[in-house]
């Protein structure tokens, strides 16, 4: 009888415990203006950020100049085709490329049409002619605009010029001749190819586990500044235990994050009519182990943060980074094979994968159970290492606390004996 009191005191002590280290946790990130910025502000507005820059979704009526040195009926209506486009502009016909790389130079252009003089001859001649495209690099839906808008109007004007010099007895003998093997590309979910609904919601995964970074960094660096021993873990009753240290922290940042994922996950796609073609539950069911993945992730990596400042060095090399890696701005399959395995580390990794999948493309859960698991695992992982984080941290402060009040004791007895 005796022993279950004691174990019904135990738990009724842990979980008192828990729900204050919540409650002083909570009191920390609203004291701190730093961490209502990382925790509120950028959660709150970067998404919307990004979402209202890639708005436009695809580049349009992008400016080209051409150098017509062919200056033949054939180039003029190639340039006529390619202007009427949708993605091209063409503002000026030069008759050399000094000309021509002036207005590149100076951003009144963005890429070159390039007629050689011998364009026509060589159409007339039966020969392959060339018709070269120079593009400003800096951007590369300008390049992506160009060429494609450059291929489709010279596959055209192709087929036509072989139907003309190679007349057939019927127009459907004439339409095998000069396609002999129809097609018809359709692009599945982003039939715009814009670049928000291929961008966005892989950014938007990743600004939840940047700015849990920084909040929880930045809130252990401030509790060692603070703490006049350097330790993550404060000096009170209700400290004594890891599981009710990390329960208690993480459950302040699950409140939190919970409303934060509503917004950046529903509410912003919503407003910029993103892809939003997954099951609402699958949804939900993907993100929880991958918010508890980033929380406990953070708090192993808050250990290691001996300032406020430190989390900021962590965000600013890794996000550009963990986007590539991550395999939605460069195919997975081409990225390094060391690469691949740092991605392991990371929840964005997974979380981006799966999410994008979901949510752009309706995928289910189960067709999404490599990264589902992966993200469970690394919950595992990061929960253990948390607790090991803050194990040592109370050992270390119990240690600490230990050597000065037998420092005291001694200095009292010496105190007594003179």
């Amino acid at each position: 009888m005796e022993r279950e009191h004691r174990i019904h005191y135990i738990i009724k002590e842990g979980i008192q415990d828990t729900f204050y280290i919540w409650r002083e946790e909570l009191k920390n990130v609203f004291r701190d203006s730093g961490v209502m910025i990382f925790f509120f502000l950028v959660p709150l507005a970067y998404p919307v950020l990004y979402a209202l820059i890639y708005n436009n979704e695809v580049a349009r009526e992008v400016k080209m100049v051409v150098v017509d040195q062919s200056d033949s009926f054939l180039s003029r209506e190639f340039v006529r085709r390619v202007d009427a486009t949708a993605d091209v502009q063409v503002v000026g016909v030069y008759g050399n490329m000094e000309e021509a790389k002036q207005m590149v130079d100076s951003k009144q252009a963005y890429g070159i049409l390039y007629f050689s003089p011998d364009f026509s001859k060589d159409m007339h001649a039966g020969r392959q002619a060339t018709v070269s495209l120079y593009s400003d690099m800096s951007a590369l839906l300008f390049y992506k605009a160009f060429l494609l808008s450059a291929t489709e109007v010279s596959l055209d004007l192709g087929k036509e010029w072989s139907a003309r010099n190679h007349p057939a007895s019927t127009e459907q003998m004439q339409q095998i001749t000069i396609n002999p093997i129809p097609y018809e590309s359709v692009t599945l979910y982003n039939t715009q190819n814009g670049f928000a609904s291929f961008l966005v919601p892989a950014i938007l995964i990743l600004v939840i586990q940047q700015t849990l970074i920084l909040g929880i960094g930045m809130l252990g660096g401030t509790a060692r500044e603070r703490n006049r021993f350097r330790s993550l873990v404060p000096v009170g009753r209700q400290y004594k235990g890891t599981f009710r240290i990390v329960g208690g922290k993480a459950l302040t940042y699950i409140v939190l994050y919970g409303i934060v994922c509503l917004w950046v996950l529903i509410i912003v796609p919503r407003l910029f009519t993103l892809p939003q073609i997954g099951n609402p539950g699958t949804v939900l069911l993907f993100v929880l182990p991958y918010l508890l993945a980033c929380i406990f992730f953070s708090m192993t990596l808050s250990g290691f943060m001996t300032s406020r400042e430190s989390p900021i060095l962590v965000f600013v090399f890794t996000s550009v980074i963990l986007l590539f890696i991550s395999g939605i701005s460069w195919p997975k399959e081409a990225i390094p094979a060391f690469w691949k395995a740092a991605g392991y580390l990371f929840p964005s990794t997974f979380g981006i994968q799966g999410f994008v999948r979901i949510n752009s493309a309706g995928a289910t859960l189960s067709q999404v159970a490599h990264e589902y698991q992966v993200l469970w695992i690394q919950t595992g992982v990061y929960f253990i290492t948390a607790c090991m984080i803050y194990r040592f941290q109370i050992i270390r402060l119990k240690g600490i606390l230990h050597k000065q009040y037998m420092h005291l004791k001694q200095l009292r007895k010496s105190s007594a004996n003179h």
